[in-house]
C-alpha cells in the first residue's frame, strides 16, 4: 500500500507541475506570438477601444449590419450556446421570432432566402462573423437607412468579405463590428 501511495503521490506532482505550471507558460508564450500578443485583437477608432475583431457585438440599430444571434446576450464572460436542439419548441419559437423580425425590416426577403447564420445563435454565442450572404441580405436596409446608394454599401461589403480559410475551409464570412466601423467613416 505504502508503494503505491507514494508512487500516486508522485504521479499526482509531476501532473501538477506539467499541467499547472509548464503547459500553461507554453501557451503564455505563444500567444505573444499571435495578433493582440495573446490580448486579442482590439479594434480602435479615435484611439480608443470600440471592440474586439474575434468577439461579437450586439448591432440591433437599423442603420449598422446585424451580426449572428448570441445565446450569451453578447457576453464574453459568459461564452456558450443554448444547447437546445431543433426539436425544442421553445427554441423554435425563438427562431421563428428572429425570422419575423428579419421580415419586418426586410420587407423583400423571402423566408426562404434567409440564411440560417442570421437567427441561429453559435456555439459561443459570439461569433464575430456573419456569412457574406447574411451581410447581402441586409444591404438594401442599410442603404436606405443611411441615404447612401446600394452599391456603394455593396462596394464595402466586398471590401470586407474574407474568403474561407486558407483558400478552402469553411464558408465566406463578413467581420460585422469591422463593416459597421467602415460604414461610420463613410459619413465623414
Amino acid at each position: 500500500m505504502k508503494k503505491y501511495l507514494l508512487q500516486s503521490i508522485r504521479l499526482t506532482a509531476v501532473l501538477m507541475l506539467l499541467l499547472c505550471v509548464i503547459y500553461p507558460l507554453i501557451v503564455a508564450f505563444a500567444g505573444n506570438f499571435s495578433r493582440g500578443n495573446g490580448g486579442g485583437e482590439k479594434i480602435t477608432k479615435n484611439g480608443k477601444v470600440v471592440g474586439y475583431a474575434l468577439l461579437g457585438q450586439n448591432f440591433s440599430q437599423p442603420e449598422y449590419f446585424w451580426g449572428r444571434p448570441s445565446a450569451v446576450a453578447y457576453n464574453a464572460a459568459g461564452s456558450g450556446g443554448s444547447n437546445k436542439g431543433p426539436s425544442n419548441a421553445e427554441y423554435l419559437a425563438v427562431v421563428s421570432g428572429r425570422i419575423d423580425t428579419l421580415l419586418k425590416y426586410h420587407p423583400y426577403l423571402k423566408k426562404a432566402d434567409i440564411p440560417a447564420d442570421m437567427v441561429t445563435a453559435s456555439g459561443s454565442g459570439l461569433d464575430p462573423n456573419i456569412s457574406e450572404q447574411g451581410a447581402i441580405i441586409q444591404i438594401k436596409r442599410v442603404a436606405a437607412t443611411r441615404g447612401l446608394t446600394e452599391r456603394t454599401v455593396a462596394e464595402l461589403v466586398v471590401k470586407y468579405t474574407e474568403g474561407p480559410f486558407l483558400g478552402m475551409f469553411g464558408p465566406s464570412r463578413v467581420n460585422v463590428l469591422k463593416l459597421n466601423l467602415a460604414l461610420d467613416e463613410l459619413k465623414k
